[in-house]
């Protein structure tokens, strides 16, 4: 690498990346607090894994100032694998996941995330707004007055210190103030409210290196493969997203397989120190944005600084109630739902929209972020398939001059329209007569549509007719000499 890219990559303005890092840290501490209790472990498990997650991947990830450490939708995955088998089972889950996302980038399969649609990612977003409300109803459940008035206080002041136009409040973010105003309020008036101390427990030193204390056996595999597949799948599109969404705002490219490589390498080592698996976080990405961070020195400095307010201010951070925790939840989840695609679901072709909701649906039904995606892409193939394979148009006219019959085809013949091109041939009516196959307007994409072609020819020399096909394009022409059955095979040069 050349100084000018290493400078460019570090330091493009050392005091601007230090600050954006130090904001892009407050804006994470309540948020790792709060999944981590979404996911069912210790609130230090949630820092250790933002720490090291931020440190490893400032080094090895594809996209500069991106911010990556334990996310929501990692958590919704790993809470079930917790609640049935414990810690140790998922930090083993973790590290098979990172060597899943390591193999994903070096087989340079990011750019598969292209074939994630539009509604696929509208349709993952929406879902995961769901989960991580409807994850903070238990705390709700049965709560008394003064829980439900510290939860809007504490939705007020996050919603309505931004209005205020303060500068103090663009450099502190808001749910900061919240978690530091909701505390004071729980302390001056001695209200018994659950704290981040009943969690569990806080960091109070530097992670230890230590394998998962799990057997090594074929039983630990088959417990954590899927949930493991799980992790790798959603964390991976979450960091493509938000890698996709720092492109943008910077106007600069990244590299989808590093990151996808650099986020697996990330997670093995979080899992290693004790901490869950992680990958990046939209909010925290953009508010690194906001305030200036451009380079890999402010994702670095976030999960230091993380790490040394963590542990330099542990007495206050236990007295956090979780009532606070849960009003910044609901702030992210409102703020991850697309309210703009219920408008579109009228407006938006009924594909697109059937295909957000389905990818809403499913993963709703079974918890599963992975699962709802898959089903997203599948029926986005599907509907993508059966559009292109109605714009085939196969027309037939007689040649005065000569006689023949010419059948013109125009459009795409591939798998999903391979049996309209058969039979959008009436071999009957061109008995004992020549033939001519247009195909310039047309294109053979597959062994399938090969097969199509052959299938036509075969039949109409069966009917005593002279086959003639013309104008294949120089891909389909080596496509049909390379796996043609011997009856299309005709002179790419005709026609």
């Amino acid at each position: 690498m050349s100084l000018s890219r290493l400078r460019a990559e570090w330091f493009p303005n050392v005091p601007r990346e230090l600050m954006a890092g130090a904001v892009a840290t407050f804006a994470l501490i309540p948020e790792v607090i709060a999944f981590s209790f979404v996911a069912g472990v210790d609130p230090a498990v949630g820092l250790f894994a933002s720490f090291v997650i931020s440190l490893v991947i400032a080094f090895t990830g594809g996209r500069p100032a991106m911010i990556s450490a334990a996310a929501g939708s990692v958590a919704l995955v790993a809470a079930p694998l917790v609640q049935s088998h414990g810690l140790p089972y998922l930090l083993a889950a973790g590290v098979l996941a990172g060597l899943a996302q390591i193999a994903f980038g070096l087989l340079r399969m990011g750019v598969l995330m292209r074939f994630v649609s539009s509604s696929v990612r509208t349709g993952f977003l929406n879902a995961l707004a769901v989960l991580i409300f409807s994850a903070q109803l238990p705390h709700l459940r049965g709560a008394g007055v003064a829980t439900w008035a510290m939860l809007a206080l504490g939705l007020a002041i996050i919603y309505g210190l931004p209005r205020l136009g303060l500068r103090a409040f663009t450099v502190v973010p808001s749910p900061l103030v919240c978690i530091l105003a909701l505390s004071a309020v729980a302390a001056a008036f001695g209200l018994p409210l659950p704290t981040v101390a009943d969690l569990g427990r806080l960091p109070d030193a530097l992670p230890a290196f230590g394998l998962p204390a799990v057997p090594a056996t074929w039983e630990t595999l088959r417990i954590v493969a899927l949930p493991a597949l799980a992790i790798a799948m959603v964390g991976l599109l979450e960091s493509m997203m938000t890698a996709s969404v720092v492109d943008e705002m910077t106007g600069t490219p990244s590299s989808k397989n590093r990151e996808c490589s650099g986020l697996g390498a990330a997670n093995i080592a979080a899992s290693l120190f004790g901490g869950i698996a992680g990958c990046g976080m939209i909010g925290q990405t953009v508010s690194n944005l906001k305030y200036g961070g451009r380079g890999r020195l402010s994702t670095l400095f976030a999960g230091a600084f993380l790490l040394i307010l963590m542990v330099a201010l542990k007495p206050w951070v236990s007295r956090v109630p979780v009532i606070a925790l849960v009003a910044i939840m609901v702030m992210v989840s409102i703020a991850t739902f697309d309210w703009k695609s219920l408008g579109t679901l009228v407006r938006h072709p009924r594909t697109s929209s059937l295909v957000m909701l389905a990818t809403v649906a499913v993963t709703l039904a079974t918890h599963n972020l992975a699962a709802g995606v898959a089903v997203g892409v599948v029926l986005s193939g599907v509907f993508f398939a059966s559009k292109v394979s109605r714009m085939l148009d196969v027309r037939a006219v007689d040649d005065p001059a000569t006689g023949a019959r010419v059948w013109t085809v125009t459009g795409q013949v591939f798998f999903a329209s391979a049996d309209a091109f058969v039979d959008a041939f009436d071999v009957l009516d061109a008995e004992c007569r020549a033939v001519r196959i247009d195909v310039s307007q047309a294109h053979f994409w597959d062994v399938t549509a090969v097969a199509a072609l052959d299938k036509v020819v075969l039949r109409l020399r069966q009917h005593g007719c002279t086959v003639d096909v013309v104008g294949l394009n120089r891909a389909s022409a080596v496509l049909v000499d390379r796996l043609g059955l011997g009856g299309s095979l005709a002179d790419p040069r005709k026609g």
